[in-house]
């Protein structure tokens, strides 16, 4: 049974840094990208940060890149994301997602989410 779990949210000040941790088992997780999309009340859930199998590549929205840091431990079977400066506009529930091989942008091509996390910036 393939689990995604994230932990690492709650409610911070804008300015303020965050790490969400994203722990997976019942899979052969050095095989997957992994992802972290997010939710704001109302809104779709959009794509911010993935990364590669072995970590060596990642790629960012416009909306968080010099800001978000994705990172990944493949002997831990967890993918992090570090975010720094945050703003009121990144308040979303976070999620992590698994796929196998390549990473995409597109949530409909993950195999594999967590429940989430919230994260709650305010002003």
């Amino acid at each position: 049974q393939v689990q995604l779990v994230e932990s690492g949210g709650g409610l911070v000040q804008a300015g303020d840094s965050l790490r969400l941790s994203c722990a997976a088992s019942g899979v052969t997780f050095s095989s997957y990208a992994m992802a972290w999309f997010r939710q704001a009340p109302g809104k779709e859930r959009n794509f911010i940060a993935a990364i590669s199998v072995s970590g060596a590549r990642t790629y960012y929205a416009d909306s968080v890149k010099g800001r978000f840091t994705i990172s990944r431990d493949n002997a831990k079977n967890t993918v992090y994301l570090q975010m720094n400066s945050l703003k009121p506009e990144d308040t979303a529930v976070y999620y992590c997602a698994a796929r196998l091989r390549a990473w995409r942008t597109l949530l409909n091509e993950y195999e594999y989410w967590g429940q989430g996390t919230q994260v709650t910036v305010s002003s």
